[in-house]
């Protein structure tokens, strides 16, 4: 019989579940059609530029963040006290992210568009320490290529996340299909969900305060996104005696 800890935990995974399936509101899917639009002007060429230079900037977060992350905590912890962790953890970066935001965000056009990568670090760095707060690997490729996904599955548009659940909730045979990410998809996810907001941030003044409150949120989105899935994994999303 489980505690009324994982009791607790395994109806909030539920919960959101729940949201992450549920149909976008009308603007969201209006702005995610317009945003596929305004793609598709775009020459091929520069969807490769773009992508492969995510794609680089996103590998070499992915390594440095490897080789900064701590040893993995004990095997035997609990439900509880991983959880707790990872909260103390999501404060701490998402007040780093905060930081960063508003300085840019002041600083307009030039310290802007220097938002990006920093904030991609800042949410990597905080995926890695989740892994290892949970007791997973990241020295193993599968477990860095797991991380995308949870990073794609809280950054996306509606479809894309129903699938990435899907991938995410069947990993262990998921995992033989997928020996990479597929960086276009990736990379377009990721700006769609994130450019309307940014946009606003490259105003001089005015930037600072988008800017503080877009990672604000958009490190609450990751930090939700993460718990619940490693929670699916702790838990292994199995009927239980509940």
């Amino acid at each position: 019989m489980a505690d009324n800890y994982e009791l607790k935990a395994y109806q909030e995974v539920q919960a959101w579940r729940m949201k992450v399936m549920k149909q976008s509101g009308l603007v969201n899917r209006f702005s995610k059609k317009a945003q596929n639009k305004i793609n598709s002007w775009i020459p091929e060429k520069a969807h490769k530029i773009v992508t492969d230079s995510i794609k680089n900037m996103v590998k070499a977060t992915l390594t440095g963040s490897h080789m900064t992350t701590k040893k993995q905590p004990e095997k035997d912890m609990s439900l509880r006290e991983r959880d707790e962790l990872i909260r103390g953890k999501h404060t701490s970066y998402r007040k780093t992210a905060v930081i960063e935001g508003a300085g840019t965000g002041a600083g307009g056009l030039l310290l802007g568009a220097a938002d990006f990568p920093l904030l991609l670090s800042i949410k990597i760095k905080f995926l890695f320490d989740a892994a290892a707060i949970y007791g997973y690997d990241t020295s193993k490729y599968e477990e860095r290529l797991f991380l995308l996904h949870v990073f794609q599955l809280a950054f996306s548009s509606e479809e894309k996340r129903r699938e990435t659940l899907f991938i995410i909730d069947n990993w262990d045979e998921q995992k033989e299909k997928r020996l990479d990410m597929d960086w276009r998809v990736f990379q377009q996810e990721y700006r769609d969900h994130i450019d309307l907001i940014k946009m606003f941030q490259l105003i001089p003044g005015f930037g600072a305060i988008v800017g503080a409150y877009a990672n604000h949120n958009l490190m609450d989105q990751l930090a939700e996104t993460t718990l619940n899935v490693y929670r699916m994994r702790e838990l292994e999303m199995q009927p239980r005696d509940y």
